[in-house]
């Protein structure tokens, strides 16, 4: 089976979230099930400068905006990836500093409708080997707004390939103008509630939805959400009346680059049957690595961690408002990396100047730090309002650093809370085989997201952290969990065959 997975990010070239992430690791654990896998992205001045080579492999005329476009389509090997990598090369459109989406400013590129659509009809041509090099795709998997209209351009095709959409996120859902759906001339037909339009403007996420096959997302319980108002912006109509080809399907995590006994990101390794004195050391490590003095006092009190964007999406502002009771009430310490609103910065670091020595920030990202802090903490921070999937709250699972999360996506298929019985956590039995063995408690859930439930839940934990008995058992349970892509891939193969 032919597969052309089209992406705007992959790790390690290019990554601003979990889409980077997936996009790296489905793809190989496709390759691992003997499925002939073509990755396919827009060749940003980033990904080029991180490729080990890269060769022409021919030229696409695409008509956009009425302008006849010479688009290279270039073949570059890199030693992580098992799979070709195809880059869809204009310059014009893609050579550029910083983010895929924004501008430095933090605002949208203004010609983003442009650039992904011409990315779009690229990976539509190539599908249908209009390069004439021998490799016509019999699935195409598009991911999240910037492929939406893969499956629009393909529709009218009358050997196309199956067409599967992945929702990553509903919340980014790629809405542009009429005006500039006009002046890119997109086909008139695609113009109506049944097609493109969203309260009157071109949705290309609302494109992948109506032209594929078969609509994925990244979690069951996110897929029953995304069908609810409160979740559904907008599109839970559009959604529930497509029940019939909509799936959740739990992400899973590399394995191979988020191991404890293998990582070669963090100082000391470690396993589930062996997690001390290894896990200790790392902690050691991470508060020395903030200039902490980590003593004996300071080794033992607990270290609670968070990885992730800056947004109100994520609970950031939860936590902010939660950190100064925890300090005042407990001998807890509290590590955070991230980038995200300036605001929410600007109170981090002001956190750290108050308390240098209990509330430890990194602004921006570092995947050496990141894994360091999985590794190191003990409790994982991760009390997202909404989670279509999350990753870190199985790698921290993954490293014996127990998460407190919402009950909300795949957080919920993900974390059994030490209260509940396997009974009454019916989204994480969904998701598994029957004959699987049974998910045991592995962390701590919040019935609520807001400060209060945060602050109660984060307090509960701690009480957990002090009876070492109760706390190694949930770290055994939670070490000894399978993450891997293994089962996901297998489920995303039975789509693919329709």
């Amino acid at each position: 089976m032919k597969v052309l997975f089209a992406t705007s990010e992959v790790w390690p070239l290019l990554k601003t979230g979990g889409l980077g992430d997936v996009s790296y690791s489905l793809p190989h654990a496709l390759t691992e099930k003997n499925i002939d896998v073509r990755l396919v992205l827009p060749a940003y001045r980033d990904v080029l400068h991180e490729l080990d080579s890269f060769k022409t492999i021919g030229w696409l005329q695409l008509n956009l905006a009425g302008v006849t476009r010479d688009v290279r389509i270039l073949e570059a090997t890199h030693e992580q990836f098992e799979m070709p990598i195809w880059l869809v090369d204009y310059q014009q459109l893609f050579d550029r500093e910083g983010n895929p989406y924004t501008h430095a400013n933090g605002h949208d590129w203004p010609d983003n409708a442009e650039r992904f659509a011409l990315f779009s009809m690229a990976v539509a041509a190539l599908s249908l080997d209009k390069l004439n090099i021998g490799w016509k795709a019999d699935v195409v998997h598009c991911n999240d707004w910037q492929t939406g209209l893969v499956a629009a351009f393909l529709d009218h095709e009358p050997e196309r390939p199956r067409r599967i959409f992945t929702i990553h996120n509903l919340a980014y859902s790629g809405s542009f103008s009429k005006e500039e759906f006009n002046r890119l001339k997109l086909p008139s037909a695609w113009w109506s509630m049944e097609g493109v339009e969203f309260y009157g403007n071109l949705s290309m996420l609302k494109a992948g939805i109506v032209y594929s096959d078969a609509v994925t997302t990244v979690s069951p319980t996110y897929a029953k959400e995304i069908c609810t108002a409160e979740f559904g912006y907008g599109l839970e109509g559009v959604l529930s009346s497509r029940s019939y080809k909509l799936s959740g399907i739990l992400n899973g995590i590399d394995t191979k680059v988020w191991n404890p006994a293998t990582d070669s990101l963090i100082p000391f390794n470690f396993t589930a049957q062996r997690r001390n004195p290894g896990k200790q050391k790392n902690k050691k490590a991470l508060l020395e690595s903030y200039g902490i003095t980590a003593d004996k006092d300071k080794l033992e009190a607990p270290l609670l961690g968070l990885v992730g964007r800056l947004v109100e999406q994520k609970g950031i502002d939860m936590v902010l408002e939660a950190i100064p009771r925890i300090l005042a009430e407990t001998n807890a310490n509290i590590v955070i990396i991230g980038t995200g609103h300036a605001y929410i910065e600007a109170q981090l670091n002001q956190l750290n100047q108050k308390y240098p020595e209990r509330v430890l920030v990194f602004i921006g990202y570092d995947e050496e730090k990141a894994h360091l802090l999985e590794a190191g903490s003990d409790i994982f921070l991760m009390p997202s309002r909404f989670e279509p999937c999350g990753l870190n709250q199985m790698y921290s699972l993954s490293y014996g650093t127990l998460p407190i999360v919402n009950r909300t996506g795949g957080l919920a298929d993900t974390v059994i809370d030490i209260g509940e019985t396997v009974a009454e956590s019916a989204d994480f039995a969904a998701a598994k085989d029957s004959e699987e063995q049974a998910p045991k408690p592995n962390g701590f859930v919040l019935d609520k997201a807001n400060t209060e439930e945060l602050i109660k839940t984060i307090m509960r934990a701690l009480s957990t952290f002090e009876n070492k008995k109760s706390w190694q058992k949930l770290q055994r349970n939670a070490m000894t969990q399978d993450f891997s892509w293994e089962k996901s891939a297998g489920a995303y193969i039975e789509i693919y065959n329709g």
